[in-house]
């Protein structure tokens, strides 16, 4: 056995721990449960939560033994390490305050994390030659970590959101909760669809003229949208919609394909919950975190931030400036990817601002911490995606 299928292995056992982990959390919630159940369940969920960790540990190091690098050089690596690290980012909370509801939203956050990294191309392919640099390893890996702990702090407030906004009534605050809850739906889908296309071994071809040169160009979904200025030279359906012009690149229309495909999936899904639920899901939800400590659940949104912001600063700004000045001749040059980490730290600059300043506890704190969340993911997601840079390697 090669050491690209010990590792695959090993990310495998991971996610299957994190989700045996998970329904033991569960079992921590509701009025009826006695503290001593609720406290042998929480140490086996803990427990299981840090052998999984170890196992994605495991996996992390032998992919960079079967590569010779650091393995978060593409999509599904650099995904794969954020979902591990977000996992650490839990653990380390976990242990300061005991909050074990944390861990039920926190896991799946993970788990759905890195089921969306692995729909990317997973094959080991040596670096481009701007990342042959000492500086991949510090600067994604920290940039990551930074993000991940950030990401705690979405959690948090998520479970803050469900607990106190009113489902009694309809308003502004329970239809973006709901549109929050839409996007893990969506993400769902994308991994479900993806997977099962995948299966069974589905490819459409186009060739696209990319600067006087023509390109070939496959899509792993049916193409609802195809390549600007291209032809489809395969057998298969197609809409005839193209692209937007803008959206440049030789994959740009596969993975604005793929954007579609997965709004269309969480529709669905979310939809059908709606229909069998009756209500809306934040308000399904509510009744069993009763008795969530928020007040505790504030402080978490906090000190995650607190720990989080100077990491990503580290790592994101400070080691990405130093990189592209060894890389590209400059410190900064207005990549689309770089724009939007400058975006992400004024967020959560004015987040500590405004929290330290101007006394945003509770109910504001939280929809912050949701909303730098979807500026992570725009990020990571968007930008990366849709949006032609130097930092497009996926």
């Amino acid at each position: 056995m090669d050491l690209y299928t010990v590792s695959s292995n090993f990310l495998y056992v991971s996610f299957i721990l994190y989700l045996v982990a998970t329904i033991f959390f569960g079992a921590t919630i509701g009025n009826k449960r006695e503290a001593n159940t609720k406290s042998k369940a929480s140490k086996i969920a803990i427990t299981i939560t840090i052998l999984g960790f170890l196992s994605q540990l495991v996996y992390f190091f032998v992919r960079w033994s079967a590569a010779g690098h650091a393995p978060v050089s593409n999509m599904f690596e650099f995904i794969a390490f954020f979902g591990m690290m977000l996992v650490l980012g839990f653990i380390i909370i976990y242990f300061i305050y005991r909050e074990t509801i944390l861990g039920l939203f926190a896991l799946p956050t993970a788990i759905l994390v890195i089921g969306y990294g692995s729909m990317f191309p997973r094959e080991i392919s040596p670096l481009i030659p701007s990342l042959q640099s000492h500086w991949l390893y510090i600067h994604v890996t920290t940039a990551a970590l930074g993000e991940a702990i950030l990401a705690i702090s979405f959690v948090a407030g998520l479970i803050y959101l469900i607990v106190k906004v009113d489902q009694t009534v309809r308003s502004k605050q329970t239809t973006w909760l709901e549109i929050v809850l839409f996007c893990v739906f969506a993400t769902m889908a994308f991994i479900i669809i993806t997977s099962s296309f995948d299966a069974t071994g589905y490819e459409a071809e186009f060739v696209q003229e990319i600067n006087g040169t023509e390109q070939s160009v496959e899509y792993h979904l049916p193409p609802l949208v195809e390549p600007n200025n291209s032809e489809l030279v395969s057998d298969n359906f197609t809409t005839g919609i193209e692209t937007p012009a803008w959206m440049h690149g030789a994959d740009a229309g596969s993975k604005f394909n793929t954007l579609i495909w997965s709004l269309l999936g969480g529709l669905i899904l979310y939809g059908i919950t709606r229909l069998i639920l009756r209500k809306r899901v934040a308000a399904a939800i509510q009744p069993r975190l009763s008795r969530v400590n928020t007040d505790k659940v504030d402080e978490i949104i906090y000190r995650s931030v607190a720990i989080g912001f100077p990491v990503f600063t580290l790592g994101a700004l400070i080691f990405a400036a130093i990189w592209a000045q060894e890389a590209w001749g400059r410190f900064w040059g207005w990549d689309p990817k770089e724009v939007w980490a400058l975006v992400t730290w004024f967020f959560y600059a004015a987040f500590l601002h405004l929290r330290l300043g101007a006394g945003w506890h509770g109910e504001k704190s939280a929809w912050l911490a949701v909303i730098g969340f979807v500026i992570i993911m725009t990020n990571l997601i968007f930008v990366n995606l849709v949006i032609a840079g130097l930092h497009s390697y996926a």
